[in-house]
């Protein structure tokens, strides 16, 4: 199996705070990876790092065999990045933002198309400064997937969406997953997690304390719910390790 993302010794400090203490990381391609942790576990730093928007303070980052920042205009072609809070021009409208992000790229998915698929097809010419915090959401995810590219981070997914969004946006993400897509998904949603995921990491204090499929890991934590077994991985009631 072809590896997506592949990270070794990943550290990173800011103002001497160790935030990644020592990262090792492999994701097979089609592969979709849960991320879990507390806030300010590492979790955006650690997924940021392999988009290439942060510097390692030290270690490598791979992307299907390419350097995020160093061959930053290549990685840009075959990954899609959405991030906690969209960073997105005002004055746009969804379907403006969509397109000029299109633009970007010499071939993806057709904004009409994605915008209809993401339930923004009310909001299409709205402009991105008077769409709902759920609908901006939508067109972050929007975003990342227009490029239609290989490997997606996925950072708090259905952040702000009631039901009936989240589900729809775990469709789509199940439509990435049988069009071989890798996904890595940082989410605070025991129930996306089990749903979306082969296999979830905990980080905790800046290391990976534990990784396995999600049934592995209540297995070795004798709990019936993939919360209760974080929730006892973080406070030590497992070994530290993996789980098969």
């Amino acid at each position: 199996m072809l590896t997506a993302v592949e990270v070794r010794g990943l550290r990173r400090s800011y103002r001497g705070r160790t935030v990644l203490d020592g990262v090792d990381l492999t994701v097979a391609e089609g592969e979709t990876l849960g991320i879990l942790g507390h806030n300010g576990a590492g979790k955006t730093t650690l997924v940021e790092t392999i988009a290439g928007l942060r510097r390692p303070s030290s270690g490598s980052v791979r992307v299907l065999g390419l350097d995020p920042r160093a061959d930053r205009r290549r990685v840009r072609g075959v990954l899609g990045v959405q991030l906690q809070h969209a960073i997105l021009h005002h004055d746009l409208t969804v379907r403006e933002n969509l397109r000029l992000h299109r633009s970007f790229y010499r071939s993806g998915e057709d904004p009409d198309a994605l915008i209809d698929r993401l339930g923004l097809a009310d909001v299409r010419d709205v402009r991105f400064q008077r769409i709902s915090g759920g609908q901006a959401q939508r067109l972050s995810v929007a975003v990342a997937l227009v490029g239609a590219p290989r490997i997606v981070v996925l950072d708090e997914l259905t952040t702000g969406l009631d039901p009936e969004g989240r589900r729809g946006i775990w469709r789509v993400v199940e439509d990435l997953q049988a069009r071989g897509v890798t996904i890595l998904l940082v989410s605070h949603q025991m129930e996306e997690v089990e749903r979306l995921c082969e296999r979830v990491i905990v980080l905790d204090g800046g290391r990976i304390r534990a990784h396995g499929a999600p049934a592995a890991l209540r297995s070795q934590t004798g709990t019936e719910t993939l919360e209760d077994a974080f929730l006892a991985l973080r406070s030590g009631a497992a070994s530290e390790g993996s789980a098969a």
